[in-house]
């Protein structure tokens, strides 16, 4: 049975401001409903994903920004990093990691630049959203064998 990742739940403070942000990144509004007061969901997909993101209220009792790793695949991460600071987000640097496998949580082993040989799945950039949701870009050319 195949088994497709849908949606992913992102915790945050201000409803309003996280959809601003994630519009402000060109992401689609696909969905923002309220039930009562007590209950918003707002849905937001990436441009060319399958799996969108919900946030609202009501809808999960982790911390706002307690989220970090979540992954976003571009085939250029230099014109990726370009088009999220063109649409005003702040965005790292592109960078590898010091051991050449994947990034470490944090800053800790990441040299500037992307990866010297351009391997795929090797260069990566990071923003957060305003609550500190952290997102991580990886660049990938050429996937795995079954990917």
């Amino acid at each position: 049975m195949d088994m497709k990742l849908e949606v992913v739940v992102v915790p945050v403070a201000d409803v309003d401001r996280a959809k601003a942000f994630y519009e402000k990144l060109g992401w689609r509004l696909d969905a923002d409903v309220t039930d009562g007061e007590d209950f918003r969901v707002v849905q937001v997909t990436p441009p060319g994903s399958p799996c969108s993101v919900i946030f609202g209220t009501g809808i999960s009792t982790a911390s706002p920004g307690s989220s970090e790793g979540l992954h976003l695949v571009v085939s250029d991460i230099e014109a990726a990093r370009a088009e999220l600071a063109d649409r005003g987000v702040e965005v790292s640097e592109v960078f590898h990691d010091a051991g050449g496998v994947f990034h470490r949580v944090g800053a800790g082993g990441r040299v500037p630049g992307p990866d010297p040989e351009r391997r795929s799945y090797s260069s990566f950039l990071s923003f957060s959203d305003p609550d500190g949701n952290g997102w991580v870009l990886q660049e990938i050319t050429t996937r795995l064998p079954g990917r």
